[in-house]
């Protein structure tokens, strides 16, 4: 059987979006197209890759075995292209780097603008994902890098230590909640939200704090970033939950309080992580070096 490249790159993307639509999407040809490679495969192949239903894809055992051996080819596809780069005048290449909101909105675009600077011939794909997640993606090979919080599971994937952080409350400074100093992210849910939009890992984050105390979280306005949340909140529309270092930026131009969360989870240290007993291809560990500096 022949698998080409664009064809196991496209199963990857497919499996990993968990769909055909945004699988496509990620790799760019029409989805028609998409479907016909993958049917394509699995004629060829003589059995199903996936399992299709309104909810998304599935693999099926076969499904499984290829995408294990389609992300090792993938993956000594592009070592072989960056060790061939190095005779056609340097470091070339792509990294997937898996971050989570706290890490990609605060931390991450000084680093990452210094690199890219520095190395004009690597790309970075920057991905949002919640922290769990991004520790699963990583181990399977989906991505290079991850930043996550320091409080999930890593398993056996190798870590670095790369900042820290705490979420606090921010409210108007004429708000009932403004002459609080410290308060549970269970009182929150008291008022209304202003949050980032539903699909930002943070605020799938916040939702299923809110789901384990039994109680809806009571999101007014969902926007894009931390600062626009900031915004409307001095403005009286709610009240956010934000990293401590977006809030003080904030403080500084707007009438806003900060209230400390006394949840433990609200102290984000956060981790870079990898794969352990893996050689990293030289950008994306230049890239690691780069970040823990």
């Amino acid at each position: 059987m022949r698998f080409g490249l664009t064809d196991l790159r496209l199963f990857c993307e497919v499996v990993d979006a968990g769909s055909i639509t945004a699988g496509a999407a990620r790799c760019a040809p029409a989805l028609a197209a998409a479907s016909t490679r993958i049917r394509n495969m699995e004629t060829t192949l003589g059995a199903p890759l996936l399992i299709r239903s309104r909810q998304g894809v599935e693999t099926t055992a076969a499904g499984s075995m290829l995408l294990k051996h389609a992300r090792g080819l993938l993956d000594q596809s592009a070592r072989m292209r960056e060790d061939l780069s190095a005779f056609a005048g340097g470091l070339s290449g792509e990294v997937r780097l898996l971050a989570n909101t706290n890490a990609l909105t605060e931390f991450l675009p000084e680093p990452l603008s210094l690199f890219l600077t520095a190395h004009p011939q690597v790309n970075v794909d920057l991905e949002e994902r919640l922290s769990d997640e991004i520790v699963g993606l990583i181990a399977e090979g989906v991505g290079d890098i991850g930043i996550v919080a320091g409080t999930v599971d890593v398993g056996r994937l190798q870590t670095y230590p790369f900042r820290s952080d705490r979420f606090v409350v921010v409210a108007a400074q004429n708000h009932p909640l403004a002459a609080r100093t410290r308060m549970a992210f269970a009182e929150v849910l008291d008022f209304d939200i202003v949050g980032l939009e539903c699909s930002s890992s943070l605020q799938r984050f916040l939702t299923a704090k809110a789901a384990r105390e039994g109680r809806p979280l009571k999101a007014r306005i969902q926007l894009r970033s931390f600062d626009a949340v900031c915004r409307l909140v001095a403005a009286g529309v709610g009240v956010g939950v934000v990293p401590q270092t977006t809030a003080r930026r904030a403080a500084q131009t707007m009438e806003l309080a900060i209230i400390d969360l006394s949840d433990d989870w609200a102290l984000r240290e956060l981790t870079i992580v990898v794969r352990a007993g893996e050689d990293l291809r030289p950008y994306a560990r230049e890239l690691v070096e780069s970040l823990r500096r």
